[in-house]
């Protein structure tokens, strides 16, 4: 009998075999799995040129509809003196009804898929849209103590919405879906053992709280983020989403991790899919199976959703969504 998207993504994030290789391919109106997501405004309108989160982070972007950057930092100018418990800061309200009003409709069409759900900017990122990037990066070290009430705020927010939709949808989801870029093309933003020290058991505390609704959770951070993946292992990350794996080194990543965790990738969004052609990708493609998937699971092919943005025609992605099909190591095994 034939799989259910639901159960091919399961199974390949759980190493359980599934019989073909899951896919997110939403610009080809293709996906085995199905977002419910909260009333979060994120980055807003992206056909405006500036926008403000439920946060209060101003979005600003040029002519190009795109997601575009924080340019303005409501906590960039908290006097540590004067304000250390932010009082007057108007934090959102994880226990709001109408943050949670409407997610039953988004049910639908979501029969036979895997549901996720999610937060976008859960820690890291939340932290230096707040503060500002160089803020946050000095007071790591200089200010241990104000970012730690900053980034408690912001888990207990984090987990408070994992609570509420948990309750208000008991079985109904699958997964959690997260951001935290934590990386340059060269290395981590910080070093692996402040990460260790400072970050890990804040995550640990997440992922616990995702797990206990029986939710695996999933990852996406860009960048160089080798040394940090070890530690998310550690702590129960299921599924970590990979755009750059030219960055990250293909051969590397497959040695250290394979098999280990689920890879939700694609072909390079910056070194390839953008320059390279139709030949190029259909290798990299079968590469990335090659060293970091399994036969038993261990990868998703998940598009970039804005090729626009990153100047990827549609033919590129056809071309690279073959090439994955023809390579796909569960297909094989299965048959």
């Amino acid at each position: 009998m034939t799989m259910t998207s639901y159960e091919v993504v399961r199974r390949a994030i759980h190493f359980e075999g599934p019989e073909r290789l899951p896919l997110i391919f939403d610009a080809l109106g293709i996906s085995d799995t199905h977002r419910v997501g909260t009333n979060a405004v994120g980055t807003g309108d992206h056909t405006l040129r500036e926008t403000y989160d439920e946060w209060g982070c101003l979005w600003a972007r040029s002519e190009m509809a795109n997601m575009g950057q924080v340019k303005g930092h409501p906590l960039a100018d908290w006097s540590w003196d004067q304000d250390p418990t932010m009082a007057r800061y108007p934090w959102p309200d994880p226990d709001d009804p109408a943050y949670y009003a409407g997610m039953e409709e988004r049910f639908i069409g979501s029969e036979g898929k895997y549901v996720t759900t999610g937060i976008f900017m859960l820690l890291f990122e939340r932290m230096h849209a707040l503060r500002g990037m160089t803020n946050v990066l000095a007071e790591l070290h200089t200010e241990p103590e104000r970012m730690a009430l900053l980034a408690d705020r912001i888990v207990e927010f984090d987990l408070a919405v994992i609570r509420n939709i948990g309750r208000r949808f008991p079985g109904r989801i699958h997964g959690f879906t997260f951001t935290d870029d934590w990386g340059t093309e060269l290395a981590t933003f910080i070093s692996p053992k402040m990460w260790r020290a400072f970050f890990q058991s804040r995550y640990a505390r997440i992922f616990e709280a995702a797990h206990d609704q029986g939710w695996d959770v999933w990852m996406h951070t860009c960048g160089k983020v080798n040394e940090i993946i070890e530690p998310l292992i550690e702590i129960g990350l299921d599924v970590i989403n990979l755009q750059q794996p030219r960055a990250l080194g293909i051969q590397e990543i497959g040695r250290r991790f394979r098999g280990r965790i689920c890879f939700q990738s694609l072909c390079d969004i910056q070194a390839t899919l953008p320059f390279a052609d139709a030949e190029a990708i259909r290798a990299e493609a079968q590469l990335l199976l090659e060293h970091w998937a399994t036969s038993e699971g261990g990868f998703i092919l998940a598009d970039y959703g804005d090729g626009e943005a990153i100047g990827v025609p549609l033919w590129k992605k056809e071309v690279m969504l073959e090439a994955f099909r023809e390579h796909d190591p569960y297909r094989r095994a299965a048959s």
